[in-house]
C-alpha cells in the first residue's frame, strides 16, 4: 500500500492525504497513518500547516524516490517471471481482462 502512495506522489507530487485516500481505495484516517510512518521514515515531505485551506501537499524525498524505484524495479521483476508462464498468445487478453477488472475499481 505504501508502494502505491509513492508511485501517486512521483506522478502527482503535493497531492493531499484526502487524494491519496482516494487514490489507493483506504480511509482519509488510514492514508494519514501510513503518510505519518512514510515522514517518519523521511521518504515523504509534509508542511505543518497549509498556505491554502486545510490540505497539506505531501511530496517525496531523494529518499523517497529512491525506495519507489528500488520497489518498482523488485515489481518488475516478479511481474516478469509470472507472464514468463503465461502462453505468449494468450497474454494480451489476459493483460486485457487485468485492465479491465482494474477499471471496474474506479466505478
Amino acid at each position: 500500500m505504501g508502494d502505491c502512495r509513492h508511485a501517486l506522489l512521483d506522478q502527482q507530487p503535493g497531492l493531499s492525504n484526502a487524494d491519496l485516500a482516494r487514490g489507493t481505495f483506504v480511509t482519509r484516517q488510514s492514508a494519514n497513518v501510513v503518510l505519518r510512518g512514510l515522514k517518519d521514515a523521511g521518504l515523504i515531505t509534509r508542511p505543518t500547516s497549509a498556505e491554502h485551506g486545510r490540505a497539506l501537499p505531501v511530496h517525496l524525498t531523494p529518499a523517497g524516490r529512491d525506495r519507489l524505484h528500488a520497489a518498482r524495479n523488485a515489481v518488475y521483476a516478479i511481474e516478469k517471471r509470472m507472464i514468463s508462464k503465461v502462453p505468449a498468445d494468450r497474454l494480451t487478453s489476459l493483460l486485457a481482462d487485468l485492465d479491465a477488472m482494474a477499471e471496474a475499481l474506479d466505478d
